[in-house]
């Protein structure tokens, strides 16, 4: 039995027989349970520009406010990916007319899979007069820089070969995948002519599965939804796994023309629209939370004393350097900067918590219709406090609109026929959109009645509010 035990423990050491033998991989997910991974995926996992995700925050600086928020984009990928598999196989069996072949499921799963590759915080100038300052904002525009780190990721490994021993096209299907992780703009559905090579319009559904781009409901944001809550403790009503069970393909006019677009079942509309509002929730009481942010600022000032020699802000232009970055850019800083600048940048978790202590919010709820004008808070005593203004956006995914309007339903009776879902049918708000304006500053205790005041006026002098401190 000895001998045996020996024998296993080289046998799993060694990737290449292993992988010979073994045509499926198992990994047991938080979320989801034990995921079956198909041998090009794991494939993929075991890159470095994919590997980095373990170490890249799913909240970024939200880890700092909510401590069990310590979950990475490498799990949440992962957990893409076997939404994306679990969606397009149930549309399989359910449809057998959709004509699905295994192709097009996996390369569905690898555009799960590598949805987030691009995955970094934004990095850009915002040049002001005399200084600038970093924004460094978790980078939610990244679908084109997941695509051309995929890109390069397949480049640098040799994945082509790989790709062929499980008979993709590799020039066809490496399109598809990347039209996948970008999404499809609902602005192209309406045009005659299908615009996306890698499939033809037929298949124009699949590009509704990982980033839906025409009403935002996509196996991406049934998972960090799902793990996000799981991790933040909050509460969510939204249930995906029942969603995915009354999910189907129908023919949906756009204009003129009719595509074939994933739908749901009629009374799934309350379901779905809690999934809007618990986007909504997870804004206004993580993504947005004000402490989450004044740490951010204060990133930015590390980023801002290291960049003239360490040039992150350059980084995104050049895709080696740009999969080098990653969440642990404080050690990176503290490792690479000159003595100075490393002292001052090793000292930031007390800057933080001072500035947490020594910072006021003051939030005010703004109608879309309001022109926000904060030339008045720069003026008087404020001015001197150097404060920086905030605005904060918080929708339900389609900014001032409904998103309800761009989902489409079916009934039992005749699930092949769209019908529409009215306002009557559901209890919705009045408004889905809202706007805070949030002034941060560093200053003794003694001025924060005088940035009260200054704000108080602003407010009433172009409201007729006081303001709310939170």
């Amino acid at each position: 039995m000895g001998g045996i035990k020996i024998w296993q423990d080289f046998y799993f050491l060694t990737p290449g027989l292993y992988t010979s033998v073994c045509t499926i991989s198992i990994v047991n997910d938080s979320l989801h349970g034990h995921i079956e991974l198909h041998p090009l995926l794991v494939k993929i996992i075991d890159t470095p520009q994919f590997q980095r995700l373990r170490h890249i925050k799913q909240l970024g600086a939200g880890y700092w406010v909510y401590p069990g928020a310590s979950h990475n984009r490498f799990e949440h990928s992962i957990g893409v990916a076997h939404l994306a598999g679990c969606l397009v196989e149930s549309l399989k069996n359910q449809q057998s007319e959709l004509n699905i072949s295994d192709n097009d499921i996996l390369c569905v799963k690898i555009a799960g899979l590598c949805h987030d590759l691009g995955e970094y915080y934004k990095l850009s100038v915002d040049h002001q007069p005399t200084t600038f300052f970093f924004f460094f904002f978790f980078f939610f525009t990244h679908k084109k820089s997941s695509a051309d780190v995929f890109d390069h990721m397949i480049k640098e490994n040799g994945l082509q070969d790989e790709m062929r021993n499980y008979k993709l096209n590799v020039e066809k299907d490496l399109e598809f995948i990347k039209h996948l992780i970008t999404g499809c703009f609902s602005s192209l559905f309406s045009f005659f002519q299908w615009p996306l090579g890698g499939r033809l319009e037929d298949s124009a559904f699949l590009y509704d599965i990982v980033a839906n781009k025409r009403n935002g409901i996509d196996v991406c944001k049934w998972d960090y939804f799902a793990r996000d809550c799981q991790h933040l403790g909050i509460s969510k009503s939204f249930d995906h796994q029942r969603l995915l069970k009354f999910t189907r393909v129908c023919e949906v006019e756009y204009g003129e023309h009719k595509r074939l677009s994933i739908c749901y079942r009629n009374k799934e509309a309350d379901n779905i629209y809690d999934m809007f509002r618990t986007r909504y929730s997870l804004h206004r009481q993580a993504y947005q939370h004000k402490t989450v942010n004044i740490i951010e600022i204060m990133m930015n000032k590390a980023l801002q004393k290291a960049d003239s020699h360490l040039k992150f802000s350059t980084a995104m232009h050049d895709m080696e350097e740009y999969t080098k970055l990653t969440g642990q850019w404080k050690a990176c800083i503290l490792n690479k900067s000159k003595k100075r600048e490393g002292d001052q940048i090793h000292t930031m978790p007390m800057t933080l918590w001072s500035m947490y202590v020594h910072t006021q919010t003051f939030c005010l709820f703004l109608s879309v219709q309001v022109k926000l004008t904060l030339t008045p808070l720069h003026k008087g005593s404020l001015k001197l406090l150097c404060p920086l203004i905030q605005v904060v956006h918080i929708d339900h995914g389609m900014k001032d609109k409904n998103p309800m309007e761009n989902v489409y339903f079916y009934n039992k009776m005749d699930p092949d026929k769209v019908i529409p879902m009215t306002d009557k049918q559901l209890f919705l708000p009045k408004t889905f959109y809202e706007k805070l304006v949030r002034v941060y500053y560093e200053a003794p205790d003694q001025q924060i009645n005088s940035a009260m005041r200054c704000f108080d006026q602003w407010e009433k002098n172009k409201f007729g509010l006081g303001a709310a401190e939170v």
